[in-house]
């Protein structure tokens, strides 16, 4: 296991990748920028900084398209998801929102929600209504095709049968009327067009198209799949990546023919569970299966990139590439029963010496560095410098105000409140975000401003194993929070939450002061 001795000796080359969300209208020296490009972003589900060639020399996973991807463009090493875990990160992507604000009424709910947006659970409600602008609204607003197709995980509103609360009931079937359309997802919320799934290891196991299921998935099941509930027949879990990979394929071939901009919110479900490598990409890595489906990850996104090429939009159209946290304790799918093997990002390094998180601390859930610091990589040939790295602070919340740029326009008041333009950085500035705010799967925040993080909890939402624990060094702890100098000490082993009190309560102010305000951006002028 010579990966793990070097976790503590070696600075690990932070290389992550930008994918600053945009580029266009003016810059910051007052340029006129050339004609609105188009926008792919894609979001990969649970995969680790460490994950990727370009991050981690010490990869046992091959990459080409994405390696070729970072060489192309811009990769950035201070990249964080809005959340740690799947829904809330995706809210805050979408909608320049910190998931961890309380929600009301343009978030879904009549009154405030003071627990902020937690995670969907099966047959879950939309965790923000039409009010809350979403970047594909702000887009269609600007004249862009918008579509999604993958994974949405932010609810839906059900139709049932009897007018009763969504269920899978004890005989595994539903009341669910899947002759009905369903409403409150992606084409109630700003996109044109959608398919995907809602999430792979929920029911039901089918697509959607738009607001209706491709089918009727009226079958019961019980031990096939992780969460017993309806499916179509003949659903196979192996067909979801490569059918969601055609089907942005084709979306792009059609809308680069329209005559007008265009984006694809491309939301992979891999290498989420279940692992399901298809025949031809297993053996592909020497990490396992959870390696070779992120082989076949990479063939995606390399998949939509020649689809960009052969459109001839390539030189126009801006690529984002991340994803929406750090890596999972997955499972092994055996032999398509349910998922029992547990194979983690923690087990990877002891069985095949593959650091899924890199050099950080944490795991999916997580608050420290490795729940949220993910890869993010910016390409837009003739406007991003190749093969540029910065250093500089991003969120996924930024992706809305640096769409603002992008058209050459501004954000509503009531929109994008956490949501910093990041065009500067993209053209080789200074970034204009002075802190970011995280969250872990439970409540537990993490509060970044220069090299200093703060976690106001004592401990984050995942347990370590004890092995981990030993071999890399982690004392207990017994304070009541946490401070990390992440520039000394990159996996947080050194606490210096009780040496430093005059620094905690200065963040604890900062948060409590755009707590009190409702935004951290600056509000743009009208």
């Amino acid at each position: 296991m010579p990966l793990l001795p070097s976790l503590r000796r070696r600075s690990w080359l932070p290389l992550v990748l930008l994918a600053a969300v945009s580029c266009g209208v003016t810059s910051a020296s007052g340029a006129t920028p050339p004609a609105r490009p188009n926008l792919v972003v894609i979001l990969a589900d649970d995969l680790g900084y460490g994950d990727l060639g370009s991050y981690n020399p010490q990869s046992k996973i091959p990459t080409p398209h994405l390696d070729a991807l970072a060489r192309q463009g811009m990769r950035l090493t201070d990249a964080h998801a809005a959340a740690a875990i799947c829904t809330p990160s995706r809210f805050g992507l979408l909608t320049g929102r910190y998931p961890w604000r309380p929600r009301g009424p343009a978030d879904g709910t009549g009154a405030k929600a003071p627990a902020g947006v937690t995670n969907v659970a099966p047959w879950g409600p939309p965790v923000f209504g039409p009010e809350r602008l979403t970047v594909a609204g702000f887009l269609r607003r600007h004249g862009y095709a918008t579509g999604c197709i993958g994974k949405w995980h932010l609810g839906w509103e059900w139709p049932t049968r009897d007018g009763q609360p969504p269920r899978t009931g004890p005989d595994l079937r539903s009341n669910i009327d899947f002759t009905r359309p369903i409403g409150g997802g992606p084409t109630a919320r700003g996109f044109d067009t959608y398919f995907g799934t809602d999430v792979p290891n929920y029911p039901p196991y089918c697509f959607i198209e738009n607001d209706r299921t491709v089918g009727l998935p009226d079958l019961p099941t019980s031990t096939e799949f992780e969460t017993p509930g309806p499916k179509l027949e003949g659903w196979n879990q192996a067909d979801i990546l490569p059918e969601l990979t055609r089907r942005a394929v084709r979306y792009i071939e059609e809308a680069a023919g329209r005559g007008r901009p265009f984006f694809l919110y491309f939301p992979l479900t891999s290498p989420h569970h279940p692992v399901v490598p298809t025949a031809e990409f297993r053996g592909r890595s020497q990490a396992g299966d959870y390696g070779d489906f992120v082989v076949q990850t990479d063939w995606s996104v390399g998949q939509v990139l020649a689809a960009l090429d052969r459109a001839g939009v390539a030189g126009d159209t801006l690529v984002i590439f991340t994803s929406d946290n750090g890596p999972e304790i997955t499972r092994l799918n055996n032999a398509g029963t349910k998922n029992v093997m547990p194979v983690g990002a923690y087990d990877r390094v002891r069985q095949y010496g593959h650091s899924s998180s890199g050099p950080w601390r944490g795991i999916k859930y997580d608050a420290w560095e490795g729940g949220h610091r993910v890869p993010f990589l910016a390409r837009w040939p003739g406007r991003i410098p190749a093969g540029t790295i910065s250093a500089e602070l991003l969120s996924h919340t930024d992706l809305l105000a640096t769409c603002a740029a992008l058209v050459g326009s501004e954000l509503p008041p009531d929109a994008g409140e956490d949501s910093f333009d990041a065009l500067p950085v993209l053209l080789g500035g200074k970034s204009r975000r002075d802190a970011v705010v995280t969250r872990s799967a439970g409540a537990a925040r993490a509060v970044r401003r220069g090299e200093w993080v703060w976690i106001d909890a004592p401990a984050s939402s995942r347990s370590e194993p004890a092995w981990w624990r030993e071999l890399l060094g982690y004392a207990a702890d017994a304070q009541p929070g946490q401070l990390y100098d992440l520039r000394a000490d990159p996996g947080q082993r050194h606490n210096h939450f009780a040496a430093k009190p005059e620094l905690v309560q200065e963040l604890r102010s900062f948060v409590g002061q755009i707590e009190k305000t409702g935004r951290h951006a600056p509000a743009q002028p009208r």
